[in-house]
């Protein structure tokens, strides 16, 4: 690690000592560890076997020169080093994420047990080769420029490199000012790190690419927040989670350097995620900034199809929250629909409903349009002219994947003209009759053959049940059975073992985590760690799902829930 004068003699010389050893926290201090961000040789029980790395982030780019945390215009840097600020009561932990400890952290999951493992995962610890940094970026925020943005309420603690090979990026939400805070108090509140450690976990295990939550803690701090921008301010406690991904970099990375004409910055930057993230790339290659927005439009159009086929909005699609690695980052106010409704929102800010769940394959081409501008000073006229087509592909990318998707989703093999057809007769009458999105196709998968065939639906498909409603019901099974037929060498049995691969169960319906938020905030966190449990297996049956009520229909008071922006 090169010296860096602005750093803590400790951190810069990675002591390690000085952080864990001298403290007694491990039985053999002088024990041989791990070079910063490299995995230990098996999971390590305590963090002073561990360590994070920091250089990666900070050795190819200029850091603000400015030292002093306080709210300002940044320029000509990519990161502020500035440290977390640690709760002043008392911290609990909520939930750890096992799989996240130890598959990608190296971590054996009783480290949970430690104080010193609660002390670093709510801020109050650094460890040995971390620096911590806030991102700078920009954005467009429904449909405007809003200018500097950045990380003002998270810090990137490190990077750790794991015994995969897999390079994470480890960041704090929740833990305290940055000079990106803007108005913010730089905190999150427990009801909306709930959603989030819930949602990045149950996100991955339905397939679809995210951000990781290894953990989530609350304290009694007092964090106040108007929920629902009415003016009603209500006292809520802050929490931090501690959230994993490849990178954190996102269009509005790009797009504040173009904007600020910083453009030897904005090359390095790119050139940067390049050869780290993408490796299909040749760095020698002229054309790699055109080949990577080649790969972010296909990418993107693949990610925002994935959404649809769970019914996720993710709620604030502006381009400061979307990766440039086509992950999903930054849940907020998002949700999963119940019944099917393309102009479900979830957002109760959202007035104008632009992020509405059927808008966002075209806030995704918006979206796209912003990075092609800020890669444009990178660009020769030839190229530039390539982007535009390459831009224009993406509603072709986009149809193509979603058609996929959905013909997986109904248990479809082969190719049929008129499988777009059967597609959209099947969501129009769902929108019809209001009916439930996940149940649904889930109860398509259950059902049999010969149960649509004569239109005996079991009562406990309710689903289906407010499908048959629909006087075209009949004749689209007519022509669904008809399809059916025409799979080569399948049969009923197959078929449903198939779609039942697909077709979740369980999601993270809006009612389920407030009932959990609620629990959480009197201290009860069983909901919470249920949910964790019963959502990374969200295409099995599961007993303590059934007996939750997490498969019936939703209860009436859920349709009255609403979810905020404010976290």
């Amino acid at each position: 690690m090169r010296w860096r004068p602005w750093l803590p003699a400790c951190l810069a010389w990675g002591c390690v000592a000085a952080l864990c050893g001298s403290r007694g926290l491990c039985p053999a201090p002088n024990a041989s560890r791990p070079e910063p961000g490299q995995c230990p040789p098996r999971r390590a029980a305590e963090l002073c076997a561990w360590a994070l790395s920091s250089d990666s982030l900070l050795d190819p780019f200029p850091v603000d020169v400015i030292q002093e945390n306080y709210v300002r215009n940044v320029r000509n840097c990519i990161f502020s080093v500035v440290y977390p600020t640690p709760f002043k009561s008392r911290v609990r932990l909520v939930a750890v994420s096992k799989e996240v400890l130890e598959n990608i952290l190296d971590l054996d999951v009783s480290v949970k047990g430690s104080s010193d493992f609660l002390e670093f995962i709510s801020g109050g610890k650094v460890i040995s080769g971390s620096v911590p940094l806030a991102h700078r970026y920009g954005g467009h925020q429904f449909g405007s420029w809003a200018g500097q943005l950045g990380d003002g309420r998270a810090h990137l603690i490190g990077v750790y490199t794991n015994r995969h090979g897999e390079r994470w990026e480890l960041q704090l939400k929740g833990s305290g000012k940055t000079p990106y805070s803007r108005n913010g108090d730089g905190r999150a509140v427990l009801r909306s790190s709930v959603r989030e450690f819930l949602c990045s976990e149950a996100m991955h295990y339905l397939g679809i690419p995210t951000s990781r939550a290894a953990s989530l803690v609350v304290s009694d701090d007092d964090v106040w927040r108007d929920q629902f921008y009415n003016g009603n301010i209500k006292k809520e406690r802050g929490a931090i989670v501690l959230r994993l991904a490849k990178s954190w970099f996102r269009i509005g990375s790009l797009e504040i350097l173009a904007h600020s004409g910083e453009l030897d910055l904005l090359r390095r930057l790119l050139d940067f995620i390049i050869q780290e993230h993408f490796p299909s790339i040749a760095m020698n290659d002229s054309n790699r900034h055109l080949e990577f927005f080649s790969t972010v439009v296909s990418e993107t159009a693949n990610l925002i199809s994935l959404w649809m086929s769970v019914g996720f909005a993710h709620g604030v699609c502006n381009t400061d929250n979307f990766s440039l690695l086509s992950i999903t980052i930054d849940y907020g106010p998002f949700g999963f629909m119940d019944s099917y409704d393309p102009n479900f929102v979830p957002n109760t800010s959202d007035d104008e409903r632009r992020y509405k769940i059927g808008n966002q394959a075209s806030v995704g081409l918006f979206n796209l349009s912003k990075l092609l501008q800020a890669l444009k000073p990178l660009l020769d006229p030839r190229q530039k002219q390539l982007a535009s087509q390459i831009l224009e592909g993406y509603g072709e990318h986009y149809h193509s994947r979603f058609t996929e998707l959905f013909k997986t989703k109904l248990g479809l093999l082969g190719e049929n003209e008129n499988d777009n057809y059967l597609i959209a007769f099947l969501l129009k009458i769902m929108e019809d009759t209001r009916a439930d999105f996940t149940m649904t196709f889930r109860e398509l998968s259950e059902i049999t053959a010969d149960q649509l065939k004569e239109l005996h639906i079991p009562e406990e498909f309710w689903a289906l049940q407010d499908l048959r409603k629909h006087k075209l019901f009949s004749e689209w099974v007519t022509l669904y059975l008809l399809r059916l037929n025409s799979n080569n060498g399948d049969s009923d049995a197959k078929r449903r073992r198939r779609m039942a691969t697909v077709n979740p169960r369980y999601i993270l319906r809006n009612w389920m985590a407030e009932s959990a938020v609620k629990k959480a905030n009197l201290n009860d966190f069983s909901e919470v760690q249920l949910l964790e449990q019963v959502l990374q297996h969200p295409f099995q049956r599961q007993e303590a799902a059934e007996r939750a009520g997490y498969s019936l229909r939703p209860p009436a008071w859920a349709k009255h829930l609403k979810v905020s922006c404010s976290s």
